[in-house]
């Protein structure tokens, strides 16, 4: 080979390196909280110690997988009507069983069980949303996989925030150094 050609590749094979790392950070900056973990929203749950061990980012999403047993979900505004059970006066109300809820802005953020029985019992969830900062951007795949559900009917629909473009990228770049060669 010759040494513009080597050049090229080098030049090539950097500006992939380049872009696939880029696209690691941005793809790992948004955390996918599944609510309760692999029990999901249901009454055995205990989702008050699972949101407790929690860190919520502008930008992240929670998905809760829910059944109809369970009833519908309501977003509350306040403390009061969350601590109350009371959600006759929601800001939304959620009813398709999997729900993704984006956490666009900080601030707490309350939802609840619509059967007066399973909120008492606990079935309610509050979310504290904090400013994005370069310090919680670090969550890494382990965290992310520790958080889905272990069954396939109630895992999102969604990419777990892990892309797999910066692997095959970096897995061609070897590829391509190794026929330079």
């Amino acid at each position: 080979m010759n040494m513009a050609m080597v050049h090229l590749t080098s030049t090539f094979l950097f500006a992939v390196l380049l872009i696939s790392t880029t696209a690691a950070v941005v793809g790992a900056s948004k955390v996918h909280h599944v609510v309760g973990g692999d029990r999901g929203w249901d009454s055995s749950s205990d989702l008050s110690a699972w949101s407790s061990t929690r860190t919520y980012t502008v930008g992240d999403e929670i998905w809760i997988s829910y059944s109809a047993a369970e009833g519908t979900i309501a977003e509350v505004k306040s403390k009061e009507e969350y601590e109350s059970c009371d959600a006759s006066n929601p800001i939304k109300m959620y009813t398709d069983g999997l729900q993704t809820i984006p956490l666009e802005k900080e601030g707490i953020r309350y939802f609840l069980s619509t059967k007066p029985h399973s909120c008492n019992n606990g079935l309610k969830l509050h979310v504290k949303v904090q400013p994005k900062t370069n310090s919680s951007s670090s969550s890494s795949a382990a965290e992310l996989e520790a958080e889905s559900p272990s069954t396939p009917s109630a895992s999102p629909p969604h990419n777990n925030g892990v892309s797999s473009f910066p692997i095959l990228s970096l897995m061609f770049c070897v590829l391509i150094m190794f026929l330079c060669a």
